[in-house]
């Protein structure tokens, strides 16, 4: 058996599509994209993932319109208006909290859900609790728009909330846990799809990675100081920071890209076999790459160069499934031209594969020297944020909409597209000026005279910088531009289907 035909059983038998098992070897066609869920059962809870979705919308706009405000002050520092909560060190945090937690957060909870229902064919476990888990996740987003302005932090990167939220947020956590983990365990078919094992290392990891790095001793109900001091405090913040990316920013939404690419394009995966090799080696090797972020201070030279070496040693399970993705659309790239959702998924890939090359390369510690405390390390995150991360959440969330509001699909496909040129044009502008500035700041920086004295000042670095700012704007705009097209037309997407069951048309737009 091929590696196609191993992954194509294996994918068909575990119930990629929401309906029956069809038959090994039926192909696209057997394959179909639409959801055929309801002929089979109607009791899905899919009233908590409808409320996910739209709550993905909306933080994804809040987040990147925050994005928007603080690159703006960085050209036009005069933008906070000289008020402290609109500075850019605490419009900051809540940017990143606001992306990854709230928009990201949400399209994982919201596809998680989804995804473990149609693939265990069962409804979720506690839906009550599953409900819990919705306001609960909202109420700690809340919390942290209004405690991170006020400059209530913790002060750690992608954990700066303090106890009282930690608290609530290991809370939610754990329910969730128990609602996604009881819907695999009542599941009624014996195997367990590989995006169900991604979301379940995620799940697991997370948990594991918030209640050690938020381990700290209340002083009073709005501080706390961290319960580990020196480079200890640094060593567990950057395991707990880079993992943070490895599992909720990488591992979980590669759960959501196998269900969704294969869905989309009509086809089974690719090569079920590597995904289970992905799936192992990714797990495996990112737990330790951590300490390629405390390069050059005094954490243990052994341990930078353990972090170097598995950075470098993720390159290939990362690439695998990258190749897995691809593979899987290699049968259907007449699709592409007339389905802009597959246009933002393979894109997504693309992304994923630039970023997860450019991660292992930036820690070898020769180049590091030149990348970090540079935007050169900006523009690899939001690569990774905008390009894999973004993309593939905003395809899936065109994907599963239509799905949940009873229809075949959004109401404009060409605002679709509109939606993906201006996100991919936006996200290169990001990008490719933050690659530019940061390798110009780093040799800039290290740039000396014959004498030994420094050639620039940071200032000069500072003001050479300038015109790259304002192209990272621009792209930061368009993006968020992006997010505004996508709002409106899931709006008039839920209104289409409002209209259907009041008796008026409901029929969907070019």
């Amino acid at each position: 058996m091929t590696a196609y035909q191993f992954g194509q059983a294996a994918s068909v038998a575990a119930g990629t599509l929401d309906g029956p098992p069809l038959v090994a070897g039926a192909g696209a066609k057997g394959a179909a994209a639409h959801d055929e869920g309801a002929a089979v059962r109607t009791d899905y809870t899919d009233g908590v993932v409808r409320q996910f979705a739209i709550m993905t919308v909306v933080w994804g706009i809040v987040g990147m319109l925050v994005g928007v405000i603080i690159a703006a002050q960085l050209l036009f520092p005069a933008l906070n208006f000289d008020l402290p909560f609109l500075t850019y060190s605490r419009l900051r945090p809540l940017h990143t909290n606001a992306v990854i937690f709230a928009f990201g957060g949400s399209a994982l909870f919201a596809t998680s859900y989804y995804i473990v229902q149609r693939t265990c064919h069962t409804p979720l476990f506690l839906p009550g609790l599953a409900q819990f888990t919705f306001w609960g996740w909202q109420l700690i987003i809340l919390l942290a728009a209004v405690t991170l302005p006020l400059g209530i932090t913790s002060g750690k990167e992608y954990a700066e909330l303090e106890w009282p939220i930690d608290l609530a947020i290991a809370v939610v956590w754990v329910a969730y846990a128990v609602v996604f983990f009881g819907t695999l365990a009542i599941r009624k078919v014996k195997h367990i799809y590989v995006a169900n094992w991604f979301f379940a290392a995620y799940i697991i990891t997370i948990a594991v990675l918030h209640i050690v790095n938020s381990a700290e001793v209340p002083v009073t109900l709005t501080k706390s100081y961290s319960a580990y001091s020196g480079v200890t405090d640094a060593m567990v913040q950057w395991w707990y920071g880079h993992n943070a990316v490895g599992f909720f920013l990488t591992a979980a939404f590669l759960g959501m890209m196998y269900y969704f690419i294969p869905k989309q394009a009509g086809r089974p995966i690719y090569s079920y076999r590597l995904s289970i090799v992905h799936f192992w080696s990714l797990i495996s090797i990112y737990m330790w790459a951590g300490p390629h972020h405390l390069h050059y201070t005094t954490l243990p030279d052994w341990v930078q160069t353990l972090g170097m070496v598995f950075s470098l040693m993720l390159l290939a399970p990362s690439w695998g499934g990258m190749i897995n993705g691809i593979m899987t659309l290699s049968g259907a790239w007449h699709k592409l031209r007339t389905d802009p959702i597959l246009k933002f998924l393979i894109v997504s890939l693309s992304f994923y594969g630039m970023s997860t090359f450019e991660g292992p390369m930036m820690s070898i510690k020769t180049v590091n020297a030149l990348s970090h405390y540079t935007d050169w390390t900006i523009g690899h995150v939001h690569s990774g944020a905008l390009g894999w991360v973004a993309m593939v959440s905003v395809g899936t969330m065109y994907a599963l909409v239509p799905r949940l509001y009873g229809q075949t699909k959004m109401w404009s496909t060409r605002l679709i597209d509109w939606h993906f040129w201006t996100t991919t044009i936006g996200i290169v502008l990001y990008v490719a000026s933050m690659w530019i500035a940061g390798v110009m700041q780093g040799l800039m920086w290290r740039a000396t005279n014959a004498d030994g004295t420094l050639t620039y000042t940071f200032v000069e670095a500072l003001k050479a910088t300038y015109p790259y700012y304002a192209v990272r704007l621009v792209g930061g705009t368009l993006v968020l531009a992006g997010m505004f097209i996508m709002a409106y037309n899931v709006a008039k997407t839920i209104g289409q289907r409002r209209g259907a069951l009041e008796g008026g048309p409901a029929v969907a737009s070019a």
